[in-house]
């Protein structure tokens, strides 16, 4: 039976959801790989709204609903996050695009003393407890650095953001590690089985170096879960 991956998105778009190129490139490895996966995402609005031809904030008043817009990845299959059950999967992964950083924490304005999505926590500390590996890339490690830290009560983990000082700093307030690493490089903590790449956390990356991180990020992933990679052309 092939491994089973729940996928956690937050909207569409780098700067009010989930980033596109990095959100495609997981489900793309995933597929690759023969793993059946499943999208998730809040059933809720966004914090903001953000015109990407312009990067300014859409009028007043204007909403999108995280679950809805996450459907334009997920190809129209996608649940509400509250229905993920841990014991159906055998690992997790979240995309990063600033969304993850407004909609999934409120990290984008409370940096280390952010708060984390009650079900995104929970599912962070659920497939921790359960041993199931965590995969996150971009701004999204600092969900896993936060639940997982030694402020929250957590054992501490270790995360790559890439090379951002400022967020690493974040980080090790939270009770856990930042460690660098190239776009095209992915970060495993063995101990605590999460695995995590920067992606666009460098933003003058290509693309194709996105693709080839999260690449490695998922053979990681699988590496985890028992399963040789088998990387993709």
């Amino acid at each position: 039976m092939a491994k089973r991956v729940a996928v956690v998105l937050c909207g569409c778009g780098r700067a009010d959801g989930s980033e596109i190129h990095e959100s495609v490139s997981i489900l793309i490895h995933l597929s690759s790989r023969g793993f059946a996966y499943k999208c998730f995402a809040p059933d809720a609005p966004q914090t903001d709204v953000i015109n990407h031809a312009t990067s300014k904030h859409a009028p007043p008043g204007q909403t999108r609903n995280m679950m809805v817009e996450s459907a334009r990845i997920s190809r129209g299959d996608i649940s509400p996050i509250d229905k993920l059950a841990i014991a159906d999967f055998d690992a997790v992964v979240f995309p990063g695009g600033f969304g993850a950083a407004k909609n999934l924490c409120n990290f984008a304005t409370k940096g280390g003393e952010c708060e984390v999505n009650p079900d995104v926590e929970r599912i962070i500390r659920g497939f921790h407890n359960a041993k199931k590996p965590i995969a996150l890339c971009c701004i999204a490690p600092v969900l896993a650095a936060r639940v997982l830290g030694t402020r929250m009560n957590g054992p501490g983990c270790t995360v790559t953001i890439g090379a951002d000082a400022a967020t690493a700093d974040a980080i090790r307030t939270m009770g856990s590690q930042a460690v660098g690493r190239s776009v095209l490089e992915s970060c495993t903590d063995m101990k605590h089985r999460i695995v995590t790449s920067p992606a666009y956390m460098f933003d003058n990356a290509k693309p194709h170096e996105v693709f080839q991180g999260i690449g490695r990020m998922i053979d990681d992933l699988a590496t985890l879960m028992g399963v040789a990679a088998t990387p993709s052309t």
